[in-house]
Formats: C-alpha cells, structure tokens, sequence
C-alpha cells in the first residue's frame, strides 16, 4: 500500500508567513482534509499483513507541495515484483504500463470519472470499492500514527534537525508499538 500524510507546521493564515525549517518545508494542500499547510508530507510504502496494520516498508519525507506521484516516479522504479494499492493520485496509465512492464509493479487505484461521466459502470464500481476496502489498512495506519504520536502537530518544532527528530522519534516510538524495526 502507498500513501502520504501531512506533518503540519503551520496551519490556516500562518501557513501563509511560515519560514521555519525552509530546506525542508513548503505550503502545500492535503485533498483529504480540505486544508492548506506549511509543513512536510510523510510518505509510506507499506506491506499489508492480514487483521493487522500495515509494515512500513519505506519511509519518505518530501515538502508538502511536492505531487504524491512525481514522487513515487523517483522510488518505486528502484522495487521489483509488487502489487500496490493506492489512490487515484497514482493513475498514470504509461507510466503503469512502464512500471509493469519493467520492474514487475502492478499498481491498482479505483477508477476515475472520464470527462463528462456522470457515473461508472457496476464492473468499474465493484474494483474501486475492492481497491478502498484493501487501502483502508493504510488509512488506518495513519489514523493509528496520529492517535497514538500526534505526529501531524508540529507547530512547536523550530529547526529543519528539530523537524526531523520529531518525526522521526515518533516513527521509532511506532516501530515499538509494532515490534518492527527497518
């Protein structure tokens, strides 16, 4: 499974005046809570494990401005041989094709709407509700991330090495919470 989350900064109209940590930070807008942020985006390439959350396999931290697939256009072609379930960001029919074709990546999303589409059809309803249910794992991993670390507040951190100890302290505190380490 493959998704970001955000680790905000700066939220609202300070997201507008935010200069800390500037090697690392940008605004940027997270489509899933309908906000604009200066911060980071915490990307996670996990291993779906069955009635348990997810492995983290990778780990990335990019500006929050940065597009969720020009990203994983920079790692995933250095993985052989997945099968990955993510969410429309990452529908890019050629570079599918290209990934298939050349690493052994099958990488499923749910369906978009065509350009004047009003509704999909049963069979393309049926794979997109098959490809959410698998990615929900991932939801959850970052819903139990912030539950248990509220690593997406990071109102208080000050330097780009204090950005990054805090949210790599709380990616080791989840390591222990799964018993897994990298």
């Amino acid at each position: 499974m493959l998704d970001s989350m955000p680790i905000v900064v700066a939220k609202g109209v300070r997201s507008n005046h935010a200069s800390v940590a500037r090697e690392l930070c940008n605004k940027g807008y997270c489509s899933s809570q309908q906000m604009y942020y200066y911060g980071v985006k915490l990307h996670v390439l996990g291993q779906k494990r069955y009635q348990a959350l997810p492995l983290p396999v990778l780990l990335l931290i990019t500006p929050a401005s940065e597009n969720d697939l020009t990203t994983a256009k920079g790692f995933l072609p250095s993985f052989h041989g997945l099968d990955i379930y993510a969410d429309k960001i990452y529908r890019n029919t050629d570079w599918q094709k290209l990934l298939l074709l050349e690493n052994q990546i099958e990488i499923f999303t749910p369906v978009k709407l065509a350009i004047g589409q009003k509704s999909l059809d049963s069979a393309d309803k049926l794979y997109s509700l098959a490809v959410s249910r698998t990615r929900q794992a991932i939801e959850s991993f970052f819903a139990w991330i912030q539950e248990k670390t509220n690593i997406q507040s990071a109102s208080k951190v000050r330097s780009p090495s204090g950005l990054l100890s805090f949210v790599f302290a709380r990616i080791s505190a989840i390591c222990l919470l799964l018993d897994y380490c990298f």
